[in-house]
């Protein structure tokens, strides 16, 4: 099998521009671009997920972090949410996303799917594909293939239009067909095998001139290339022997849902994963999220899944470089290009060097490269290799580029760290936690039918199948007659609705007063729910309002998963300890609000009314603001509000939900050693989920900008504050048994035995080139303890070390020192020690 690639290379001249064609191809090592094996460093951003103006930069960090890929998946409900009708435009111009990667001479995935999962709205199907007759959606159905195919095809035919494969000089060398498919298709039966060969052929039918892989499919057919996605992929082999072993999604961290703490992973962890990938043979590895940015608008899937969609990433929601996350990431990335000579060059040989020790070895005449894996989740071990002793921390490898010198520690970080936080902002240089305008508007939303689009049903709807989800909410609104000779009108007692929900959300009204809400979770969105309620003698109106947070993205047939009011609903403890089941009653129903029909999201109409009544269910709020001075990310602080979304000059920044608030529980110490997994490191235990929401710079004018809210349960809008990301601390911690920086081993050709070979080195640098370091705020060298924000002083110390770094760094923007006795004095002779420092920029 070959594949006739093309990478970009312009020759310029007055007049021509000359396109130089490459063979792109694979073999059981690795994929082969212009005859070359190459070793490919990969990141996921998701074009969606930020904004246009944030493209170049978040793709130029990548580069810069040592990434070779930019892989991304493709919203087909983005583009197409409309049969027919396509967007392509703003945060949608994939297009454009694509020429940037080319710009900053990377490559690109296509992940077309088009199921995507990417915890998006549905899975990234667009729900009028729910409403086709006779459709079974990823399986062997006629109309659903018909679909994918005409989607698919319309991408590729995109790409192909502006020459984007690298057949044609593009940057796009990968494709991927369907997605994580082989995790439930047991549950579509043999039709899943024959949906899976169609899937295989239409994608090679489509002659993009690239390889097209299938993610977690062990039967993926030839000549599609079978991935692996998890934690930990150093095991996988995929279906046949001339296929190369690559890692499409290496989990970085995990999704945040609301009512849930913040999950993190541990960078040494992730190193440790990618390095233990390499040695045993891998040669793609794509980082998933490298940037995960924001859920914008109402994209999330889930359902739960917050707003914020950071997945501790390398690059964080903001696209501010997470350390020492993407330092010590980026330094891997050299140490294993280092290698790649090597790596490509043959198979590994492994072989055992104690209980839970291995050293893979890639050896030729003129190369060799060596991994030595310490795979004990506990202790620390000495090994001897090649006539050399080696120390070799537990749950970590040490690469050799050279088979002698360690040049890399997946646990021993020589990366910088940071500590930001959001501070009030700024505006006109006066910082002011009220930047927003203390003129506030309002306009209240009716309780329950107000459309004349209202229509009656006989009993309880599905919401979904209702809504077609063109709104989080729906009315379900009834009304009951209440004798006069119920006991609970005298003797004080309330009765109770009770309430069952597949979900997600319902806020309870009786009479136009809130009475109760009931919420569902993200394990499991449904609900029961007993709402104690007051009523009165004769008519009383029951209003329902029924929310989704997010639709089903991932499951066999999560299409099919419902939402809304299934009942029974009933009201208990009537005359005799009965029941009034009112399921099966007339029902009258409205898709949607009230404002949404108004266009009370822009900020126009002539409904508003001044103030901003506090505490109040169902309410508009609307205001203005200025743009907080500089050029630092911005977020605002929903404290004091409940649940709703918002609009910045209408456009929507998602959903907000400050008081659902994580457990108090699962927040303890979280070690780096041993497998990771989604809930072993969380941090916020017993606070909001997210209380921070991205506001886009590009969004904002200097002033006269428009804020909106929603808000459903009551809150009180004065209380929010706009905030900007601020550096408060660089931080860093290097021993004097680290391995050199790695700018040391790319410029010198070092040996173990050398006099004169460098020691270990502190760096420092503000992120911000018009800032310098402008304290230290702590230096110790010896046995320094604690981390970044929290160090101390340890049994032994050097007296000089915080004159010394002051003397070095201060009034600089870059500053580095040898960790050595040599330059600190020697405290404690016969122990390893250490620098920690502790600075801040100004």
């Amino acid at each position: 099998m070959k594949f006739l690639i093309v990478w970009l290379l312009v020759a310029v001249t007055v007049t021509v521009t000359v396109v130089t064609a490459v063979n792109v191809t694979y073999d059981h090592r690795a994929l082969v671009i212009d005859g070359k094996r190459r070793v490919l460093v990969s990141g996921s951003i998701h074009y969606p997920r930020s904004t246009p103006d944030m493209w170049a930069g978040l793709i130029q960090k990548s580069k810069d972090g040592g990434l070779d890929v930019i892989e991304t998946y493709v919203f087909w409900n983005l583009h197409e949410p409309v049969r027919g009708q396509y967007d392509f435009e703003g945060r949608k111009d994939l297009v454009h996303f694509v020429k940037l990667v080319a710009d900053a001479g990377l490559y690109v995935h296509l992940r077309i799917g088009p199921y995507v999962c990417a915890e998006w709205n549905y899975g990234g199907f667009p729900l009028w594909l729910h409403f086709i007759p006779g459709i079974e959606l990823r399986t062997d159905n006629e109309p659903f293939k018909a679909e994918m195919k005409r989607f698919t095809a319309k991408i590729v035919s995109m790409m192909k239009d502006e020459n984007l494969y690298a057949s044609q000089g593009g940057p796009i060398i990968l494709s991927q067909i369907e997605n994580e498919y082989g995790n439930i298709d047991s549950s579509y039966g043999p039709a899943a095998k024959s949906y899976i060969k169609w899937a295989a052929s239409m994608a090679t039918s489509l002659d993009t001139g690239v390889p097209w892989v299938m993610c977690q499919q062990r039967d993926a057919p030839d000549p599609l290339i079978d991935t692996c996605n998890g934690f930990y992929c150093d095991g996988y082999k995929p279906n046949a022997e001339n296929k190369p072993t690559m890692w499409t999604e290496n989990w970085t961290g995990w999704f945040l849902s609301f009512g849930g703490a913040v999950p993190y992973r541990p960078v040494e962890d992730i190193a440790f994963a990618v390095a233990r990938f390499y040695q045993r043979g891998g040669t793609f590895q794509n980082y998933y999220m490298y940037h995960g940015g924001t859920n914008f608008g109402r994209t999330t899937g889930g359902p739960f899944i917050a707003t914020s969609y950071d997945y501790d990433a390398p690059l964080d929601e903001y696209g501010a470089p997470r350390q020492p996350k993407w330092g010590h990431l980026k330094d891997l990335h050299k140490a294993i290009k280092l290698c790649e000579d090597a790596l490509v060059a043959t198979d590994p040989t492994t072989i055992s060097l104690g209980q839970n020790l291995e050293a893979s070895v890639y050896k030729t005449s003129s190369t060799c490269a060596a991994f030595l894996a310490n795979v004990d989740t506990k202790n620390d071990k000495n090994v001897n290799f090649n006539g050399n002793s080696y120390h070799l921390p537990a749950w970590s490898v040490s690469i050799l580029s050279d088979c002698e010198n360690v040049v890399f520690n997946t646990a021993k970080i020589n990366s910088m760290a940071t500590i930001k936080r959001f501070v009030a902002a700024s505006v006109d240089d006066l910082s002011d936690s009220k930047a927003i305008s203390s003129e506030w508007s309002y306009v209240s939303e009716p309780v329950g039918i107000s459309s004349n689009d209202a229509f009656n049903r006989p009993g309880l709807v599905e919401q979904i199948n209702t809504t077609a989800d063109q709104s989080d909410y729906l009315w379900y609104s009834i009304s009951t007659n209440i004798k006069g000779n119920e006991p609970f009108l005298h003797d004080g007692f309330q009765t109770t609705l009770h309430v069952k929900s597949l979900g997600h959300v319902l806020h309870l009204f009786v009479n136009g007063q809130l009475e109760g809400s009931a919420i569902g979770n993200a394990g499991n969105p449904s609900f029961t729910k007993d709402i104690s309620v007051v009523l009165k003698p004769g008519k009383n109106t029951v209003d329902l309002l029924s929310l989704t947070v997010g639709l089903q993205n991932y499951g066999a047939f999560f299409d099919k998963k419902g939402a809304g009011i299934t009942g029974p609903v009933e009201l208990d403890g009537l005359k005799n300890g009965s029941n009034f089941d009112l399921s099966s009653q007339q029902w009258t129903y409205q898709i949607g609000l009230k404002g949404e029909s108004q266009g009370l999201n822009t900020g126009g109409s002539s409904l508003w009314v001044s103030g901003s009544p506090k505490s109040q269910p169902l309410t508009w709020y609307k205001t203005g603001f200025d743009a907080p001075t500089g050029d630092s990310p911005i977020a605002i602080d929903f404290t004091g509000m409940g649940k709703g979304e918002a609009w910045v000059n209408g456009q929507s920044i998602g959903r907000y939900w400050p008081t659902y608030i994580a457990p108090t529980g699962g927040c303890s110490a979280c070690s780096y050693k041993g497998s990771y997994s989604s809930n072993k490191c969380l941090k916020n235990c017993g606070k909001p989920s997210q209380k921070l929401y991205h506001v886009p710079r590009s969004w904002l004018k200097s002033s006269g900008n428009v804020l909106v809210l929603f808000e459903e349960i009551g809150g009180d809008p004065t209380q929010i504050s706009f905030t900007t990301q601020e550096l408060e601390s660089l931080c860093a911690q290097v021993s004097e048994s680290h391995p050199l920086p790695m700018e040391a081993w790319s410029r010198h050709n070092l040996t173990r035995k050398s006099k004169s070979t460098p020691k270990p080195r502190v760096l420092l640098e503000c992120p911000h080139p018009n800032q310098v370091i402008s304290s230290i705020k702590f230096a110790s060298f010896g046995t320094p303890q604690g981390k970044c924000g929290s160090f101390s002083h340890g049994y032994c110390r050097s007296p000089n070390a915080l004159s010394i770094l002051q003397k070095v760094c201060i009034g600089s923007r870059r500053c580095n020192i040898e960790v050595s006795s040599a330059a600190f004095g020697d405290p404690c002779i016969g122990v390893v020690k250490s620098l920690a420092v502790e600075a801040s920029c100004a």
